[in-house]
């Protein structure tokens, strides 16, 4: 029995096949990604619905940059990142010379893109720490997933569907996460007050995490 290969183009039209196709590498979605409006709002639209609307927040924008990849011979991969007292971050990664890079939309500017030059995805992660922080400045990046091929949610045609995919930030909620810091732990310095600044220039407010209030 000869086994179905999965069409990713289907539900596309030409003229959206064509846009993703006009992506070179990597680095060209991000460019895209940092275009589009952020969206505030706790839904996760498919990509073929983020060209339509044309905003995104994390996680629709890591789905998106998964398809985008997908389209330029990259496996659709994200990495779910928890936080405490903040917002959980999703990013796709990718592989170039054996080195691991990602794209990411964020709301601040200091959680997007990273070159492939990390030999292993706990470096990758790390790379985000110092910029992973709350309104507060608490440094609030605590664990990271294994890479979630989203071939396996193909059956629900994650690429093109009109549905929420909400569904998928459960599974990302649900699997394994490695430890990188005790949730618990208050030892951390907080972030400088200029870097604060950087990150969250231009931020939408509606689409940031309100933390509260901790004892050092």
């Amino acid at each position: 029995m000869v086994k179905k290969v999965y069409n990713y183009t289907s539900g596309f039209t030409q003229e959206e096949i064509s846009f993703f196709k006009s992506f070179k590498k990597p680095h060209d979605i991000q460019l895209y990604l940092n275009t589009v409006a952020y969206n505030p709002e706790y839904i996760t639209r498919s990509p073929k619905m983020i060209l339509h609307y044309k905003q995104a927040n994390c996680f629709e924008g890591a789905l998106f940059a998964a398809a985008a990849l997908r389209f330029l011979g990259y496996k659709p991969l994200i990495v779910d990142m928890m936080a405490v007292n903040d917002d959980d971050h999703v990013i796709t990664v990718f592989k170039k010379n054996n080195r691991w890079g990602a794209v990411a939309k964020s709301n601040t500017t200091l959680l997007r893109f990273r070159e492939p030059v990390y030999k292993t995805l706990r470096e990758l992660v790390m790379s985000y720490f110092e910029f992973y922080f709350n309104t507060l400045g608490d440094k609030s990046l605590r664990s990271f997933s294994n890479p979630v091929n989203l071939e396996k949610f193909d059956k629900h045609n994650w690429m093109a569907t009109e549905n929420d995919l909400d569904f998928i930030g459960d599974y990302l909620f649900e699997i394994k996460h490695k430890e990188i810091y005790p949730s618990s732990s208050r030892s951390i310095n907080k972030a400088d007050k200029e870097v604060m600044e950087i990150c969250f220039s231009g931020a939408v407010a509606q689409g940031l995490f309100v933390p509260k209030e901790t004892k050092s």
